[in-house]
């Protein structure tokens, strides 16, 4: 059983940058390819961002390519996504999931964390 705990999200301005964080407990953290989800009010959740268990792989959907890096440190157990050019319509609660393939925590996540809210102000 793995427990994930986002933190890092608030309120800022459109361009600014912000760095959510995931941390990790409860299991092996480097055996699972993380990724970030996020939900806009009245709207269904969507993929944000994924990584491989080693970090060699990364995928991105396309509203945050080259704007979002995530990152992982395995020592520390935990999953990063650095968004940067932020846009009002990033606001949104943002989620961090474990799965076992980059395909796998696209679709169908073993694990959630609880969401961090990030709000950006135009």
């Amino acid at each position: 059983q793995v427990q994930l705990v986002e933190s890092g999200g608030g309120l800022v301005q459109a361009g600014d940058s912000l760095r959510v964080t995931c941390a990790a407990s409860g299991g092996a953290f480097s055996i699972w390819t993380m990724g970030w989800f996020r939900q806009a009010p009245g709207k269904e959740r969507e993929f944000v961002a994924a990584i491989s268990w080693n970090g060699f792989t990364t995928y991105y959907a396309d509203s945050v390519k080259g704007r979002f890096t995530i990152s992982r440190d395995n020592a520390k157990k935990t999953v990063y996504l650095q968004m940067g050019s932020l846009k009002p319509e990033d606001t949104a609660l943002y989620y961090c999931a474990a799965g076992r393939t980059i395909e796998a925590v696209k679709t169908i996540p073993n694990y959630w964390g609880q969401g961090t809210q990030v709000t950006v102000s135009s």
